[in-house]
């Protein structure tokens, strides 16, 4: 790991990494060489390609300025966990680059506890990475491996197939909102919403257990409508969606239809999967679910392109159809 830095800090880049991050780089099986020179180096299994995605966390876009610190240091590594769960990818190690306002090791030593935590529990070991002196960004790229033929690709979603999410959606957006001023919630409710945005958990394993089943898939960080239309685009198709059928919590299921349509569709943070699979596969994939214990739904269908239909219709579970007016998250808006 490599360090700049414009000025003096009570700690020094080095100390910074060797204090509170050695216990995220123990070596896993495919790091052939980690922290400690100018490159590491990683070997993926015979038969297998790299699969590598890059998320960056800006405070005051992606988080709060008071953000607690060990969800922070979770959720960091968390959404690129999440990027390869998408692609049907084993994690193998991951880089951090991170801009600090100072060196506070009352933030630092959390922080570096929820990296750690999550890093050991999926065997993903810091590699290396880069520290400086600015306002607070949070980088990472991840390095993960997938047999060759096997990735779980957006642009593969065929005719017919059943449209599938993972857990329930809306609740981070929920919390958002909430601490927005959008809607209010009560303490309790609003803590059980907050858990879903600051501690999200990466699909992994339901990833490598789709491939050779799900057709394509991606993660929904920015919202369902927005993130399967990238599905769409990529593959050419068009989808049909009942949002009546899109899981949502019991918490969110007891706010308005507007509240909740609102979450479910168009909220971001969720870090499940979505994904398309043949409707050959149905038992399998509830059979997926129940080996994992993660809730799969179907919300809809894919179908082939049709210039007199919107790339998305959508409907509740009377039939009737819904404005497919919901925004998703947008860095630059």
């Amino acid at each position: 790991m490599t360090t700049t830095s414009t000025s003096a800090s009570p700690l020094s880049e080095f100390s910074l990494i060797d204090r509170f991050f050695a216990g995220a780089t123990r070596q896993g099986a495919h790091v052939t060489l980690g922290i400690g020179d100018d490159c590491a180096l990683l070997r993926p299994p015979a038969g297998e390609q790299l699969a590598i995605s890059t998320d960056m966390l800006v405070e005051g876009r992606h988080f709060f300025a008071d953000a607690d610190p060990r969800a922070l240091g979770h959720k960091t590594l968390a959404v690129n966990l999440s990027d390869l769960a998408a692609m049907g990818a084993r994690p193998m190690g991951f880089t951090l680059a991170i801009a600090l306002p100072d060196s506070d090791p009352a933030w630092l030593a959390p922080f570096a506890e929820g990296l750690a935590a999550l890093a050991d529990r999926y065997a993903c070991p810091l590699v290396g990475g880069d520290t400086t002196r600015g306002p607070r960004n949070l980088c990472v790229t991840v390095f993960g491996s997938v047999p060759n033929d096997q990735a779980l690709r957006r642009d593969a979603a065929r005719p017919g197939d059943d449209i599938w999410v993972s857990g329930t959606l809306g609740d981070a957006r929920l919390a958002l909102g909430a601490m927005r001023g959008e809607w209010s919630l009560q303490d309790a409710d609003l803590a059980l919403a907050r858990r879903a945005m600051d501690w999200p958990e990466p699909q992994v394993a339901l990833g490598l257990a789709l491939r050779g089943v799900a057709h394509a898939a991606l993660d929904i960080s920015d919202g369902l409508l927005g993130d399967l239309t990238h599905i769409l685009k990529r593959s050419g198709m068009r989808a049909q969606v009942n949002v009546d059928d899109v899981p949502r919590s019991s918490l969110l299921a007891a706010q308005s239809t507007e509240i909740a349509r609102l979450c479910t569709l168009a909220g971001g943070d969720d870090y499940q999967l979505c994904f398309s699979a043949d409707t050959a596969q149905r038992r399998r994939i509830a059979a997926i679910g129940d080996e994992l214990s993660i809730r799969l739904t179907r919300i809809g269908t894919i179908a082939l392109p049709d210039a007199r239909q919107a790339i998305l219709q959508l409907h509740d579970q009377t039939g009737a159809s819904v404005a497919a007016d919901f925004k998703s998250f947008d860095h630059f808006q």
